[in-house]
């Protein structure tokens, strides 16, 4: 699979990105950030152990691409991703696999509805608000990090046994702009 990077440009491109983020708003069912994506970790890996990591990979999110745009990883192999926001809007680095990118595009609409994120903000205070049956908006996935312009996080994670994985950007709008990348298990 080849990943089509689409070049958005200038206030024009931000402008769609965030019309297109803001305009999906309307009409989707609500999920919730519990700190798990329906039990695909197996599928995809386990939280690493830093002891245990074998290289350093450096992701740079822009406002509508990652670099690199594709990663390769061993079955078993502990990778340390160093990831750095360096567009202008909030972007978020999510290891997974198509069916659990569309759960998290839906509970990503949802912060954005309740205002915990904004285009180029994200209102941490706002994130522990209780959804009801002790379900929160905590963006703390293991798998995962979200972050506004200029900040940078890291993830240590073990892949699993091999397949075909996807790397991408969940806040409404970012996926469908094409900020999603390939990972494959070999």
């Amino acid at each position: 699979m080849k990943i089509k990077r689409t070049f958005l440009s200038g206030v024009a491109g931000l402008t769609l990105i965030t019309a297109v983020a803001l305009s999906s708003v309307v009409a989707l069912a609500a999920g919730n950030h519990d700190g798990g994506h329906h039990g695909e970790k197996s599928a995809i890996g386990t939280p690493g152990k830093a002891s245990e990591v074998s290289r350093t990979i450096e992701i740079k999110m822009f406002d509508n691409y990652y670099e690199p745009e594709e990663i390769f990883v061993k079955k078993g192999e502990t990778i340390r991703f160093k990831v750095v926001n360096t567009g202008e809007f909030v972007h978020e680095f999510n290891i997974g696999t198509a069916e659990t990118h569309a759960t998290h595009q839906e509970e990503m609409m949802m912060m954005v509805e309740h205002g915990v994120l904004e285009a180029d903000k994200i209102n941490h205070e706002m994130m522990k608000m209780d959804m009801g049956n002790g379900k929160t908006m905590e963006h703390n996935d293991p798998n995962s990090a979200l972050l506004e312009p200029n900040d940078t996080a890291e993830i240590i994670w073990k892949f699993a046994d091999g397949g075909e994985l996807e790397f991408a950007c969940n806040v409404p709008g970012h996926y469908d702009a094409g900020m999603m990348g390939e990972l494959t298990i070999q």
